[in-house]
């Protein structure tokens, strides 16, 4: 998968060099662009490392750097510096922004794995902000309700501030989590469930921003066209979000594909 220019040059400064030795010896390292696109070519297609075609650097390469990449923490921070670039230029709404999950099967073991209805699994929790553009994601077990994973997801976002209004579907209706939002300063709104008990408490009016909330169900529509996030096929959590990262680079670098 090969990156434009517009693109590499938002990122090329936000990847790092790999490091020489002290006596200069050694191979020299691959250069990190060739690498990068070899690394995003697995993300697309969603296949083994070992079938990255010969046009990249071998598989082994790919493969180390991303895992030196992912111990780094280098994609949280390049999303964090997208993100950031996007706010200070005032394309990042917080007025009004979404959250939803995503159940994303698991076809091995390791953490945060939860057994539902559909299998076994992992959840992808994600924010976005009033125009669609993603401000956090997280991956938790699937066995617990989202409710429950909220103030996880909103502890990963890739930008300083809070939302000031947040909105989400039925399964977000709940009095204790609107109560703690309230507390950080944000309001949740979420249409009441068909089997609720206790009175009414939101405000018709508001949910008229409900009909947006299509803009994060698109972002998991672009998240799904690279394969390696569809099944997660890693034993490692942290590998499996490295994936998840590196495809909303690549979502935030849409302006710049030409």
């Amino acid at each position: 998968m090969k990156l434009t220019d517009k693109q590499w040059g938002k990122l090329k400064d936000l990847i790092p060099d790999g490091a020489r030795r002290a006596d200069g010896k050694g191979r020299p390292w691959r250069d990190k662009r060739e690498v990068l696109e070899g690394i995003l070519w697995i993300l697309k297609t969603g296949a083994q490392w070992s079938h990255l075609p010969a046009i990249y650097p071998p598989y082994q390469t790919c493969h180390r750097r991303f895992q030196q990449w992912q111990k780094q923490g280098v994609m949280q921070l390049v999303v964090e510096a997208l993100a950031k670039d996007l706010q200070e230029r005032g394309e990042v709404d917080l007025s009004e922004c979404f959250i939803d999950g995503s159940f994303c099967m698991a076809k091995k073991g390791g953490l945060l794995l939860g057994k539902t209805k559909r299998g076994k699994g992992t959840k992808i929790m994600a924010v976005t902000d009033a125009g669609g553009t993603i401000l956090s994601v997280s991956i938790q077990s699937a066995s617990p309700h989202e409710v429950k994973l909220v103030e996880n997801v909103l502890e990963e976002r890739f930008i300083e501030d809070l939302p000031t209004r947040l909105i989400g579907d039925r399964a977000y209706d709940s009095d204790p989590l609107d109560e703690e939002l309230k507390q950080q300063g944000i309001e949740m709104i979420a249409p009441h469930r068909k089997n609720r008990k206790k009175k009414k408490t939101q405000d018709e009016r508001k949910l008229r921003r409900f009909k947006r909330r299509w803009k994060v169900e698109r972002f998991f529509a672009w998240l799904f066209n690279y394969r390696k996030c569809v099944v997660r096929y890693e034993y490692k959590e942290e590998n499996f979000k490295a994936f998840i990262l590196l495809a909303c680079m690549l979502i935030l670098l849409k302006p710049f594909m030409r």
